[in-house]
């Protein structure tokens, strides 16, 4: 029985060992969870053929075991399936199995594996009492017991529970004397680049502390907010229906939202949307996790036109959902479909929503289009399992197709500086890689200027600041020199969260996935914390959002903005 024993001992230490290593479980998350599912093949494999059990028993033990894992397969819920069985189920049943019959090994052969089997049943059954409300940033399962309600349950019970909204009818009016100021229209901002470059703020948040000006309760989803006046634009998930919701940003209550029939369900991501929308003077697009396109009336969030993205691109829904923020540019609205036949981005008449063109991109991306000036031509860029992509805007004609291909899945902005350099990122353990794009007699060309694996952002985006690039290398912030990739330096710890660079007060605000906000001094010198608060309760992944004195953030089960004091409004003796 020593060989069953000294599995499960492998199989606890492969699953436990890696969080207390550098980089924790997200950089050993390849162990985390392969290493105890091998180990629970090895038993299965010991117990077949190197137990001293009967051949009687090992059939009955194995049948038994299979008649086991099914039933419970059959009564868990949904979301603790795929990350769940690795992580829980199998390992939990098949060590029950394993000490069962290590205990009970002088015991009858009925009675020893007759144990072994119950007792796998229970492990496997524990599973039954649980459920999964995605990963985190460590892939870790969030889990909880199966019969308390989610946040998202008590989201739509106290939304049933409320009065419905004012008159639309008045609030329509405020909103189109709001769009005259399309102070956030997109994700990441107009140019995708995370770069406020607003007023400056007081950055000494001791003395100047950010204030609550409302908290709301709010739809699982990954998204970001568009803003405009007074208006917040985003998505999120309300039971069976997606939803696009546009909120009074003084107060935070609803002005309207729009539903549709359509869900997500992700045991790592969890529900909900995963991109923004985007603001334009043609209105309001909206891409859903499942491939639903609109373009929306940003004044009642009426319908104009609608496509379905699996339908064009003739394609299943991506493992986390379409997740590709629309851009609006030339009269077209753009967005990645990853279909095969050059269906990969595809271009649709603002106006009439008629597909204008299509250009050929990976089949895996996670990542939105952006309009970019390079090399002195402004161009459509976007990044995919197969590399960068550039097209012009207008026609979809494909003006540099840079290879470098990534297994799986990319989900990052490219970062694009002094005009010629694209910082390109890739997932888990792959690292980043400057390239310097050149044009010669209209045509383009790259140089490659370094790859480093100082810095394995996954889906954390990343920002440039004189001459320097800031990212998330596995939960700790990283800063690179943008010439050579050499690291200057590596702290602090914020999850997976996500980043923005205030330009004219050379600080980064960062939405740490515990929900706390930090604000750090882009200094390539050393990381400088000047000021930390707790934001949000829960998992965030959203991007924050700053917009003149206003800070607004969001995750999958709340929403809160934030009053900032801006740097030439603080009274002289505070600022001192």
């Amino acid at each position: 029985m020593w060989p069953g024993v000294l599995l499960v001992v492998v199989m606890l230490l492969a699953r436990f060992v890696p969080g207390y290593l550098e980089g924790g479980f997200s950089q050993y998350w390849m162990v985390a969870m392969m290493g105890p599912m091998a180990c629970c093949l090895l038993l299965v494999i010991w117990w077949l053929a190197a137990s001293r059990a009967t051949w009687k028993e090992r059939v009955f033990g194995f049948l038994g075991l299979v008649a086991a894992l099914g039933l419970t397969m059959a009564l868990v819920e949904p979301m603790m399936r795929g990350p769940g069985t690795i992580y829980v189920t199998l390992p939990m049943g098949l060590t029950a199995f394993a000490i069962g019959a290590a205990l009970l090994r002088k015991r009858s052969p009925l009675a020893r594996t007759g144990v072994a089997v119950l007792l796998a049943l229970a492990g496997f059954g524990f599973s039954t009492l649980l459920r999964n409300d995605g990963m985190d940033g460590d892939y870790q399962l969030t889990l909880h017991w199966r019969w308390s309600p989610s946040t998202e349950e008590r989201t739509l019970a106290m939304r049933e529970a409320e009065s419905p909204s004012g008159n639309v009818k008045s609030a329509a009016i405020a909103t189109n004397l709001a769009l005259a100021a399309r102070d956030w229209p997109a994700f990441r901002g107009a140019d995708r680049s995370g770069i406020y470059r607003g007023p400056a703020i007081e950055t000494n948040w001791s003395a100047h502390p950010p204030k609550l000006l409302w908290k709301v309760p709010i739809g699982p989803g990954w998204s970001s907010f568009a803003a405009a006046g007074n208006l917040l634009f985003t998505q999120e998930q309300r039971g069976p229906k997606e939803t696009v919701a546009c909120y009074d940003a003084t107060t935070g209550q609803e002005i309207w939202n729009r539903q549709y029939d359509a869900r997500i369900e992700d045991p790592m991501g969890g529900p909900g949307p995963r991109s923004t929308p985007t603001l334009a003077p043609s209105g309001l697009f909206v891409v859903g996790a499942t491939g639903v396109f609109l373009r929306l009336n940003p004044a009642n969030g009426d319908v104009v036109w609608q496509k379905d993205l699996k339908q064009l691109a003739a394609r299943e829904t991506p493992m986390w959902g379409f997740s590709s923020s629309p851009l609006v540019v030339s009269g077209n609205v753009i967005v990645w479909a990853g279909g095969k036949d050059g269906k990969g981005l595809l271009a649709f008449d603002v106006g009439t929503g008629a597909l204008r063109w299509s250009a050929a991109t990976g089949n895996d991306s996670y990542a939105s289009p952006q309009l970019n000036t390079i090399a002195g031509e402004e161009l459509v860029s976007l990044l995919s399992n197969e590399g960068l992509v550039l097209v012009e805007p207008s026609s979809g004609k494909v003006r540099l197709n840079y290879e470098w291909k990534a297994s799986g899945y990319r989900a990052l902005q490219p970062a694009v500086a002094g005009g010629d350099t694209v910082v390109m990122g890739t997932p888990m353990n792959v690292g980043t890689r400057a390239v310097r794009i050149k044009k010669t007699n209209n045509d383009f060309s790259v140089e490659e200027l370094w790859t480093t694996r100082n810095l394995k952002t996954d889906f954390s985006d990343m920002v440039t600041y004189q001459g320097h690039l800031y990212g998330n290398d596995s939960g700790l912030l990283v800063c690179l020199d943008l010439k050579t990739g050499d690291r200057k330096w590596k702290d602090g710890r914020y999850g997976k969260g996500q980043m923005l660079l205030l330009e004219n007060s050379g600080v980064l605000v960062v939405a740490a996935e515990d929900g706390k906000v930090h604000l750090l001094r882009a200094d390539p010198a050393a990381q400088v914390e000047l000021g930390s608060f707790k934001a949000l309760e829960g998992k965030t992944w959203n991007h924050p959002v700053v917009v003149g004195d206003r800070l607004y953030v969001r995750n999958s089960q709340e929403a809160a903005a934030y009053q900032l004091v801006l740097a030439n409004t603080a009274a002289p003796e505070q600022k001192q």
